[in-house]
């Protein structure tokens, strides 16, 4: 029995006990016990404050009044499944349909981003009698199976690709086959996807479906060129496929200048389907997939009634009304904007100091910040990658690594994520990649006598950012200078922020 109120160690312990060992934890090598969240904020058992910088689930905020008083509200009233006629869900239906283009008028209510992408890969079979996706390297679309065959992030470490899976390049262009300098890499890149088109033809199979995330996250925060998605649906529509934009990480706002991620690809595009999900009910289980009339008839005209138990229950689409209203109301579309465009004019500032960040992009509140140890060419840094998201932790600070080489800090903050916290964040970056410890006072300890020094400043650190094993050092002794000899071991402890901290040093001369 574990009782509420634990201690870190005993929860840890039960869940290696009870929990299955693939389902990990944020900083497997010392979790953080979380007991308590509001807004942006995280509390740990002991009080301590964290600022949230990956939860892109609790979209409003963690703890929204709103949301919570519409949950409680809706619960005292009714729930039930959605077999039972009742006002919530054809309300919420209405309001999404107000944010999408005109011909994406039908719903189907699920409770994960993996079962409304299960769905959307159900109603694309269905329509077009065809069986062949075409997706896009490194593309995460879910943990069931049929979304691992679509995942190359997934299948490649499993089963390896099916013969119905198609794998298009990813439209990167700081990292990807068409960079920068490319002239029209919107067109370059569509291009190979009618390369990939050519040769299913040319297999004598034919597509089903085009399936890809607005802004692809698992493989690196990536923006789509604009005009991209445009030509791309043009070459599978052309060859009686259809396109599903994967909304479930980008939806509701967060990139700010609109609603969707896919229409910053421009007014004139439209998927044919479109799948949401995490932000959808602020940490409620609540999803969706929306389509088109003709797409749904034919899923109709198969005969098999569709049914989910708790998709799109009354308090679930409660919640989901009241995630809007406050997306509206608070102007947290404007706000992802305005701070969304702050964080990254500080990023960018601080690329151009530090030779370790080769790209900083995002738009609005999706953003990344790539690692590299060669700007020319490009080599990623995941180690350097892994040791800012450890030293933030330190300053309370929560944020995750993501693309193919894990050398991409990522941010998907709560929507009420403020510029305070987007200079904290900022602030604390440049401090770690400087390695500046002038301001900080430093016992040293010899490690073969543990004799302890005099309390003085350290004068010059210079650290290899990825190994931390080696260092010059010289300190002020008495207002002398001195340069340790030799090669030994001292533990250096320094001071930051109220918080001690002890490593154990090699110093050479």
């Amino acid at each position: 029995m574990c009782p509420a109120g634990s201690q870190k160690k005993e929860t840890l312990a039960m869940r290696k006990k009870l929990i299955g060992q693939s389902c990990r934890l944020f900083y497997s090598d010392d979790p953080v016990k979380i007991v308590r969240a509001r807004g942006q904020y995280l509390y740990d058992e002991n009080g301590k404050r964290y600022l949230d910088c990956i939860s892109n689930v609790q979209h409003v905020g963690h703890c929204h009044p709103s949301i919570t008083q519409a949950a409680t509200t809706q619960m005292k009233l009714l729930n039930a499944n959605s077999r039972f006629l009742h006002d919530n869900i054809v309300q919420y239906a209405d309001r999404l349909a107000a944010t999408l283009p005109d011909k994406l008028s039908v719903f189907y209510f699920v409770n994960s981003g993996s079962e409304a992408n299960d769905l959307a890969l159900r109603l694309a079979h269905q329509y077009t009698q065809h069986e062949d996706v075409i997706v896009l390297e490194h593309a995460y679309h879910g943990h069931l199976t049929s979304l691992i065959d679509i995942s190359p992030y997934k299948f490649q470490k499993l089963t390896g690709q099916k013969e119905w899976v198609h794998v298009a390049p990813i439209p990167d262009t700081y990292r990807g086959i068409f960079r920068e300098d490319h002239p029209n890499p919107a067109q370059a890149y569509a291009d190979t996807v009618k390369d990939v088109i050519d040769k299913v033809h040319q297999k004598g199979r034919k597509v089903s479906a085009f399936f890809a995330e607005s802004l692809p996250s698992v493989a690196g925060q990536i923006l789509l060129p604009k005009g991209y998605s445009t030509k791309v649906a043009e070459y599978v529509r052309s060859a009686g496929g259809v396109f599903v934009a994967d909304e479930v990480q980008t939806g509701f706002g967060r990139v700010g200048s609109h609603f969707w991620a896919f229409q910053l690809q421009g007014d004139d595009f439209s998927p044919d389907i479109v799948t949401m999900g995490k932000p959808m009910g602020n940490g409620h289980p609540l999803s969706c997939v929306a389509t088109t009339a003709e797409i749904a008839g034919a899923f109709t005209a198969n005969g098999v009634e569709y049914f989910n138990t708790f998709g799109g229950n009354p308090v679930s689409c409660a919640i989901g009304l009241a995630v809007l209203d406050v997306i509206e109301k608070e102007d947290l579309r404007g706000n992802s904007s305005r701070v969304g465009g702050h964080l990254l004019d500080r990023l960018t500032q601080l690329q151009t100091k530090h030779p370790i960040i080769g790209d900083v992009r995002g738009v609005g509140l999706f953003v990344g910040l790539e690692m590299v140890t060669d700007k020319e060419q490009r080599t990623p840094a995941t180690d350097a990658a892994a040791q800012v998201v450890r030293r933030l932790k330190e300053d309370y600070i929560c944020v995750s690594t993501d693309g193919p080489w894990e050398n991409i800090v990522k941010f998907k903050p709560p929507m009420c994520f403020s510029m305070e916290d987007a200079d904290l964040v900022a602030d604390r970056i440049h401090h770690i990649l400087t390695g500046d410890w002038n301001t900080y006072p430093i016992a040293l300890t010899y490690h073969n006598t543990c004799t302890q020094l005099y309390s003085i400043h350290l004068l010059y650190l210079k650290e290899r950012f990825t190994h931390f094993e080696y260092y010059i050092v010289f300190v002020r002794l008495r207002g002398m200078f001195y340069r340790f000899p030799g090669s030994f071991h001292v533990y250096l402890s320094y001071w930051r922020s109220s918080r001690q901290k002890s490593v154990l040093y090699d110093v050479t001369p």
